[in-house]
């Protein structure tokens, strides 16, 4: 009968072991909820890794730390960023306002950076010249000075202000000379007197 007396103790003592392993792991789990849990690995930096660089205040930059692998709670970190305040930029971001943004600053430019246009659009056309002329005039008494012009074919008298041809307005008849105006292009032209072939 000592077989069976001999299994006997080795299961009680199998199952005293076990109920003290299984009360271990639960002291482990359960006995300190607020405590940090530690790593038994020392603070390293990731393998080819670095900290990229963030701007901090005035644009200017300024290192991160390198990653770890450590996953404690760094207290000195925690203070530094409790210490941080935000000063904002005097925007309510609960207030609907307008956008301001700046107008941007426009670089100098020299002529050497100047693109040429298009050229300038040409002069208009010169006006046509009148092409009436004048081959004498009548001067009688009390009576307006007359001229006699000639246009090709045709043959206009005048006095001072009428319109010949409908389109040249007679403005001054001197001796010599006959001052017209092209009503159409507003240009004036002083005619010389003209002896006629005869």
């Amino acid at each position: 009968m000592k077989v069976g007396s001999e299994n006997r103790k080795k299961v009680i003592w199998a199952s005293a072991l076990g109920g003290v392993a299984v009360l271990l792991i639960a002291y482990q789990l359960f006995s300190s909820p607020g405590a940090p849990v530690t790593a038994a690995q020392p603070t390293t930096s990731v393998a080819g890794t670095k900290g990229r660089p963030r701007l901090g205040r005035g644009g200017k930059e300024r290192p991160v730390a390198d990653e770890r692998l450590d996953p404690t709670l760094d207290l000195r970190l925690l203070a530094e960023t409790e210490q941080t305040k935000y000063t904002g930029s005097g925007r309510n971001i609960f207030v609907a306002q307008p956008d301001v943004i700046p107008a941007p600053v426009a670089p100098a430019i020299t002529t050497s950076d100047v693109p040429l246009g298009p050229p300038a659009p040409p002069p208009p056309p010169p006006p046509p010249p009148i092409n009436l002329k004048f081959f004498g005039f009548a001067n009688k008494p009390g009576e307006p000075r007359k001229a006699f012009l000639s246009q090709g074919d045709d043959v206009f008298i005048a006095v001072e202000g009428d319109i010949v041809d409908r389109r040249y307005k007679i403005i001054h008849i001197g001796p010599t000379s006959v001052e017209v105006e092209d009503v159409l292009y507003n240009n004036r032209q002083s005619i010389p007197l003209t002896q006629q072939p005869g």
